[in-house]
């Protein structure tokens, strides 16, 4: 689908789209009003000039071409208005995870040289009043809140705003003149990195970078001006702000802003969305309680379901060869929709044309699942500093597995780990391309690859090499033109026989076990690989009631003997299947799950493998003595 207006710049497509839109009731996005409870429409004209209203205050605050503006705020309307009314003066938008404590948001304002700082609830007011001295460059804080607190650093929002509109209008002409004069080349936001170790790093992505790769994206992934996409993820990570921000509304569609990540399930039920973009864990979450359900039901339920699944598979195989779907499986698959698969459509909003998956890897299992059930997954690959869509899965030929096809204008070469040599690469304009390649590190090339890293040339330097190759830090390979992501190169474990081995792979065969939540697998410089596992508990304490066991706050009954043996067997199952070296010969259950709350997991819910093991390192190294004892 392409969009639907020429754009090289956001500016550019943020007033194309005013202009198509002039005079018509198309909405721009949607949100709940949390007074009335109901769902609001802000249309273009009225969106256009909230934004002119913001870029006039941040103008009086004397923002301009190459300053930034900090953002933290949770999804919502102000956050768009914020980010436009950034971009049309040319200036960077700095967004922030919300779930970040006070220490990392001073580290990100000191430094990006954040001059305003817009906020969402109170308590990210809390933060930015915490670290306002700390940050010689801040200048302002607004608050969505609208709470001034009697301060000269902190205005509200609508006061910002009523401010702004009359320096706008003052100044019309002017700042006319700076919107036009936005290249593609400037520099449009700074996004920091999460990173599994050490302090983030600022990611330096152009006007360009965003513009070009969502358009590439718009070639393959069919949005257009009659979807409806329910925004959830966070805007400050890229793949929301391209997939579910700038590319959703390049093509005409409409956003909704979901009240919050914890209301998406109703969410979805009110808004009946056309689209939805998420991460693997949703569906993954989804799949789990779905499979429980049939696990606790009846003999009978479980064949219906398994009848099911097969029906759904093979109208989904047919459909990916070109072929018709006759009257009999026509019957039999509106048969197996309406006796399993409905109440899942249900859920989704029964309006759901498909699905985006991106952020980690999607494990095959889940997707085919998705797909037998009617709901096509289209995962893609990308990372931050590639803006970030790299690779996507066609709709029609979904390989659950891989990650699709390289995207046009993007060039993706297999470098092999030992003598850097290119062994293959294919570019988005090659299809179809039936390259098979052997595993190795994944580099890129494309107008959609970052500037660089902020204040970090050395390290921009060790990204991008002198051929111009971004280096991933990603394993994969090519597997008859689609993209294989096998684990990060960091994450790789060399056992004490010398063995390689990526946990990634090991640790997605678990993640339909419907015992297990959480797991991440140990083994570095050790004769085998353990894994350390946070229980689903809703799955584990319906079980051990049935078996008559105690349930204790404390966590006790993760010793019992009985529901040891269930995970036990839950890995004797897994290592009959696998390489030697790729058995898990031993494992501990963990109360506390990972969460960003206690640093084990990043903002976008990979496991900090470090922390995680310096966390836990007295319990591993009882792990390991105790095998040895056997």
């Amino acid at each position: 689908m392409a969009a639907l207006v020429e754009f090289d710049t956001i500016p550019q497509l943020f007033y194309g789209l005013v202009e198509h839109h002039r005079g018509s009731d198309h909405p721009a996005v949607r949100y709940k009003n949390q007074e009335t409870k109901d769902w609001e429409v802000i249309s273009w004209s009225e969106l256009e000039e909230l934004v002119h209203d913001m870029a006039g205050f941040l103008s009086e605050q004397g923002i301009g071409r190459g300053d930034r503006v900090a953002i933290l705020s949770e999804n919502r309307p102000e956050w768009a208005i914020t980010d436009l009314a950034t971009q049309i003066l040319g200036a960077v938008n700095v967004s922030l995870y919300t779930s970040l404590p006070a220490d990392q948001v001073q580290y990100i304002l000191h430094d990006s040289g954040s001059a305003v700082f817009i906020v969402s609830t109170t308590i990210q007011q809390r933060k930015a009043e915490a670290v306002f001295e700390a940050c010689p460059n801040l200048r302002r804080i607004v608050t969505m809140s609208d709470g001034d607190a009697g301060s000269d650093r902190i205005i509200g929002w609508e006061r910002a705003l009523r401010k702004g509109r009359v320096h706008w209008k003052e100044h019309r002409a002017r700042l006319q003149g700076v919107t036009e004069g936005v290249k593609p080349e400037d520099l449009s936001a700074l996004i920091y990195t999460s990173g599994t170790t050490g302090q983030p790093k600022g990611v330096m992505l152009t006007q360009h970078n965003f513009c070009t790769n969502a358009k590439s994206a718009l070639g393959l992934v069919p949005f257009g001006p009659q979807d409806h996409h329910l925004s959830f993820l966070p805007l400050c990570h890229s793949f929301e702000r391209t997939a579910g921000y700038t590319a959703v509304m390049a093509c005409g569609a409409q956003i909704t802003y979901a009240e919050s990540i914890d209301t998406v399930s109703r969410n979805l039920t009110e808004v009946k969305p056309t689209v939805m973009i998420s991460v693997p864990r949703l569906f993954e979450r989804i799949y789990n309680l779905i499979a429980k359900s049939v696990a606790e039901g009846s003999t009978a339920k479980k064949k219906i379901f398994e009848w099911a699944v097969a029906t759904g598979t093979r109208v989904a195989e047919r459909r990916a060869d070109g072929k018709r779907i006759g009257p009999a499986l026509s019957a039999q698959r509106a048969l197996a929709h309406r006796l399993v698969f409905a109440k899942l459509h249900e859920k989704l909003g029964g309006n759901l044309r498909f699905a985006v998956s991106g952020g980690a890897a999607l494990p095959r299992k889940i997707g085919e699942f998705f797909q037998a059930a009617g709901v096509t997954i289209i995962e893609g690959y990308g990372l931050t500093e590639t803006a970030p869509v790299l690779t996507v899965n066609p709709v029609k030929r979904p390989r659950y597995g891989s990650v699709g096809h390289v995207i046009p204008g993007v060039t993706i070469g297999i470098q092999r780990l030992d003598d850097g040599r290119i062994i293959g690469q294919i570019s988005g304009e090659q299809y179809p391309s039936n390259l098979t390649t052997l595993d190795g590190e994944i580099v890129v090339k494309g107008p959609n690859v970052m500037k660089g890293y902020w204040n970090d040339p050395d390290l921009t330097k060790q990204s991008i090499d002198a051929d111009g190759w971004y280096h991933t830090g990603d394993v994969g390979r090519f597997d008859d033109g689609y993209l294989v992501i096998t684990d990060r190169i960091k994450h790789m474990i060399v056992s004490a026989g010398g063995k390689n081995i990526y946990p990634g792979p090991i640790e997605d065969q678990f993640k339909t076990v419907p015992w297990i939540d959480q797991i991440v697998v140990v083994g570095e410089g050790r004769e085998f690989l353990a894994a350390l596992v946070v229980p689903d508990y809703d799955a584990l304490n319906a079980h051990a009631a049935e078996q008559g066991l105690k349930i204790d706050e404390d966590g006790s009954v993760l010793q019992q003997e009985m529901i040891l043996q269930v995970f036990d067997q839950e890995f004797k199952n897994h290592s009959r299947g696998s390489a030697s070296h790729e058995k898990i010969r031993a494992f501990r259950l963990v109360r506390e799950p990972f969460t960003i709350e206690n640093g084990l997991l990043t903002p976008t819910l990979k496991p900090r493998r470090s922390k995680i093991e310096v966390l836990y390192a007295d319990l591993i190294e009882e792990m390991y003595e105790e095998f040895g004892r056997r």
